[in-house]
């Protein structure tokens, strides 16, 4: 009788409203990033998951743990705004991507963590994004870079949007404090990898 009042409630009032991520199986990604970094002289306690087909006001920034099957950390992340975001209010809510050079396009693939550097943004460090596959190749060219900002919220803020981006993947101040920390005590690159 208890399940039946619980299944009731759940399916016609809606008790917990479920998190993007947590309607999300992520198990074959990871399997293959695990592999990945593996094969490739990586980072294999943890690698970067950015998923963009997620509403921008919900954490869609995931920082996967290898060993626990778990994630450390879930934060908001933003997309790049086409340089059009004004005429086109639609940018707001999905990414797009493209490679082109100055055109703000957000980019998918794998990419590695590259060098930590002054940034001009947020708490003024940033990391470089380096490319691995044919639709994010010119990451270096494009200033494609790994960086915080004010403007963004440390906690999701659906359902409202989070800023749009130049196409570098920006979240919070207080974030990059932590992350900062975890990237520094790496050893080897860290795998990003951007999904849509």
């Amino acid at each position: 009788m208890h399940y039946l009042i619980f299944f009731f409630c759940f399916s016609i009032f809606g008790c917990k409203e479920k998190t993007s991520f947590e309607s999300m199986n992520y198990s074959k990604l990871h399997d293959e990033a695990k592999n990945y970094c593996e094969t490739n002289n990586f980072e294999t306690d943890y690698y970067i998951l950015i998923d963009m087909s997620i509403h921008s006001g919900r954490n869609r920034f995931f920082v996967y743990n290898f060993k626990i099957q778990k994630n450390d950390f879930e934060k908001l992340i933003t997309h790049g705004s086409c340089d059009v975001f004004e005429e086109n209010p639609t940018l707001w809510e999905k990414a797009k991507f493209g490679s082109k050079v100055d055109s703000h396009y957000s980019m998918k693939g794998k990419y590695s963590t590259g060098k930590r550097d002054y940034s001009k943004w947020g708490i003024h460090v940033k990391y470089w994004l380096n490319g691995l596959e044919k639709s994010n190749a010119n990451s270096i060219e494009r200033v494609t870079v790994l960086h915080s900002w004010e403007a963004i919220a440390y906690h999701e803020v659906f359902p409202d949007f989070a800023p749009l981006s130049w196409g570098c993947p920006a979240f919070s101040n207080e974030f990059m404090t932590i992350l900062d920390v975890k990237l520094q005590m790496s050893t080897k690159p860290v795998l990003l990898w951007i999904i849509d």
